[in-house]
């Protein structure tokens, strides 16, 4: 099995922060150059590296990053599944691990929310462009909604009100600002910052103020559009056998599962549901969690219908406190996994992660014992 022996991000800033000026590859190319100088491995070791990223204009940006790392011999490879893309690199990184095709991977993503090219569609009969926000993830517009709005669908199928999703986002931040010294210790310093610029102290009366921005949905309990970038190191047990990593992650399995394109939020139920049952040994309560948190209405219902432990889940703060550079979030979870796995002494972990379009991505990880690479 593919081993997870280091783990790094940048911290999250929002939109137009600290991270305005910086460009995806500016972005993920100190995290990737920390994650091999901590691990002790050369660039030119470096098999492929997978770059998830959802707001570019096209090129390649894992072959960009490749290049400013000093990786010249790696032709990077970059993916997008939107939300998912981050957390989907890491499992393709393990797929190409495990089948002997590569003995180093790295494997992340990186989102530059505010450098995000302007976005237009053409037309063959001289028409002006139309330019747009979003892309379509459905070909059915029917079953296509505003993000904002499908998730305040899904509160509603569950009957959550505006204060149990605020609440939950209240929480959020509250354990992002209780875990600020233990986060930076997995945090790559760019541009001097090394602290996610969002978490806060928030009360009941000041969610409260937060505009509505559909039905329950507030502006509180609604992640912020932010830059950031995520990479793990992903690794063949010889390759682990090698390095004797000091801590370290086994990846037992993965899923990327389609869902309701009308009900996004609720596609990593689909996809967690999925996973357990490949693994029935493995008690979700057990699990140290981390759940996407793009709203709060998502990870709320993820955690009631995947028989997740509240109190395993997110323990350091998630996407409500930190803020959601969209192909960066899923490997975002995946390194605050590995650091609140170890942390926490735990045997299993799992994170997931919803997208638009009604994708779920779900991943099940272990503790490494270095002794045994074949645990």
């Amino acid at each position: 099995m593919s081993v997870i022996i280091a783990a790094l991000r940048s911290a999250v800033v929002p939109r137009g922060g600290a991270f305005g000026s910086l460009k995806v590859h500016q972005l993920a190319e100190p995290v990737i150059t920390a994650l091999l100088t901590q691990s002790g491995i050369a660039a030119a070791e470096v098999d492929q590296l997978i770059l998830a990223n959802s707001l570019g204009a096209g090129g390649n940006p894992a072959r960009m990053t490749a290049l400013a790392a000093g990786m010249p011999g790696v032709s990077g490879i970059s993916i997008d599944t939107q939300c998912a893309g981050g957390l989907d690199a890491v499992a393709l990184a393990s797929a190409l691990v495990d089948s002997g095709a590569a003995g180093i991977v790295i494997a992340g993503g990186a989102e530059s929310y505010s450098r995000r090219p302007l976005r237009g569609e053409t037309f063959a009969d001289g028409r002006p462009a139309c330019f747009y926000t979003r892309p379509p993830f459905s070909p059915d517009p029917a079953t296509d909604p505003d993000m904002t709005e499908a998730a305040d669908t899904l509160a509603a199928q569950y009957s959550l009100t505006r204060q149990a999703q605020d609440a939950w986002a209240i929480d959020s931040h509250r354990k992002a600002m209780a875990a600020r010294d233990r986060l930076q210790q997995e945090t790559v310093p760019i541009a001097g910052i090394v602290t996610d610029g969002y978490p806060r102290q928030l009360s009941e009366r000041l969610a409260a103020r937060a505009p509505v921005l559909s039905g329950t949905v507030s502006l509180v309990s609604t992640a912020v559009e932010a830059d950031g970038a995520a990479f793990c190191l992903v690794v063949s047990d010889a390759v682990a056998a090698r390095l004797k990593p000091v801590s370290g992650l086994t990846i037992c399995g993965s899923v990327s599962a389609g869902a309701d394109s009308r009900l996004p939020g609720y596609a990593p139920v689909v996809a967690l549901r999925q996973l357990f049952s490949e693994f029935p040994r493995v008690d979700p309560k057990q699990c140290v969690t981390e759940l996407m948190e793009a709203y709060a209405s998502q990870a709320i219902v993820c955690l009631q219908e995947s028989g997740l432990d509240l109190q395993q889940t997110n323990c350091g703060g998630g996407a409500l406190a930190r803020g959601h550079p969209i192909g960066a979030s899923g490997a975002i979870l995946v390194c605050r996994l590995f650091h609140e796995l170890q942390r926490s002494g735990r045997s299993y972990g799992v994170c997931a992660i919803a997208a638009a379009g009604g994708l779920g991505s779900a991943m099940l990880l272990s503790q490494y014992e270095a002794h045994n690479p074949h645990h």
